[in-house]
């Protein structure tokens, strides 16, 4: 179970207090509903958990959820709670061929994420018996998640509010630094992920570039010591500590044709060398993160200059080898 007071550990008591009036035949009382959901069982005092619970009423409301409220029993003063299934449930969703078009473009979205086998499945869902054609966004090649080995473990650690440990580098300031970190927001901003969080070490929230992150990321099993702020900002804060663009940098690659549709769009100039490989002269910032979105498109991509972020595209492809081989081996 998520830690108390997190925005995780709320939206699972209301879905559990929802699936609880949902399968409820009968109005439920107040007291039965403490003993169905877990998190009103750990309240200490009746006041503590009458509180959550009005709270928690108001919250479905504004959501949209009809919670209806009954007398019951020979008592007037005694009144149950329930959701009424046929006010609930949603009717058939009818989608054009563009909608449906727009849906198969967001499950590709998933395409390099832990989720894509679900995506997967629920495109099919969705698609099943119908004529629905992503022709429109032909080209396009959205992806979620960042190339940096760092990504998914932070995301986790946002998701479960678990406190993490990894080594950091500063521009400018040399050899990375280890940081003790409770994660709140994974956010990206200009083409880059950043993770918005409490650095235990200094006491304060800060912002980490991923692409700075020097480590692997350790999950301690520490529970977060305290909720996200409300008025925390992700976006105002990385734009106050990371507002500066890195100086843009000339580079040379051969694209395959038919591939490459984000780097074409980006380019400068896209001129054909053969049948199979047009050149795409376009600039790019951060070398880390450029070099992982090059490395993402396997061998439809190849880098003609500058000769560093050939070689950092090398040693991401290398490491995906040797990552296999060990896996393989295990």
């Amino acid at each position: 179970m998520a830690a108390p007071n997190t925005p995780q550990a709320k939206t699972e008591r209301l879905l559990n207090l929802t699936m609880s009036l949902l399968s409820a035949q009968i109005p439920v009382p107040k007291h039965r509903i403490r003993q169905l959901v877990e998190a009103y069982r750990s309240v200490e005092s009746d006041e503590a958990f009458d509180r959550m619970f009005e709270r928690d009423k108001e919250d479905l409301r504004a959501m949209g959820i009809p919670l209806v409220t009954e007398d019951i029993g020979l008592f007037e003063d005694e009144q149950g709670y329930r959701i009424d299934r046929r006010d609930y449930d949603l009717p058939a969703v009818e989608l054009s061929a563009d909608e449906m078009a727009v849906v198969g473009l967001a499950s590709r979205a998933w395409a390099h994420a832990t989720m894509a086998g679900t995506a997967a499945t629920a495109w099919r869902k969705v698609a099943a018996g119908d004529e629905g054609s992503e022709e429109p966004f032909v080209g396009l090649e959205p992806q979620l998640g960042g190339g940096e080995p760092s990504f998914e473990p932070l995301k986790d650690a946002v998701l479960t509010s678990s406190t993490v440990r990894f080594d950091y580098t500063r521009p400018g300031k040399g050899a990375p630094l280890p940081r003790h970190v409770e994660p709140w927001y994974l956010t990206a901003w200009h083409g880059r992920w950043y993770l918005v969080g409490h650095d235990l070490d200094r006491g304060a929230p800060r912002v980490f570039r991923l692409s700075r992150i020097g480590s692997a990321v350790a999950v301690t099993g520490e529970q977060q010591t305290q909720g996200v702020p409300d008025e925390v900002d992700p976006l105002s804060m990385i734009a106050a500590t990371d507002g500066q663009e890195p100086a843009a940098v000339p580079a040379v690659l051969r694209v395959r044709t038919g591939a490459g549709h984000l780097l074409r769009r980006r380019a400068r100039r896209v001129q054909p060398v053969d049948e199979q490989w047009d050149r795409v002269d376009l600039d790019h910032g951060d070398r880390g993160s450029f070099a992982a979105e090059i490395a993402s498109h396997g061998p439809d991509v190849i880098v003609d200059e500058p000769a560093e972020l050939r070689a950092a595209v090398i040693e991401r492809l290398e490491a995906v080898v040797a990552a296999h081989d060990e896996e393989v081996g295990a």
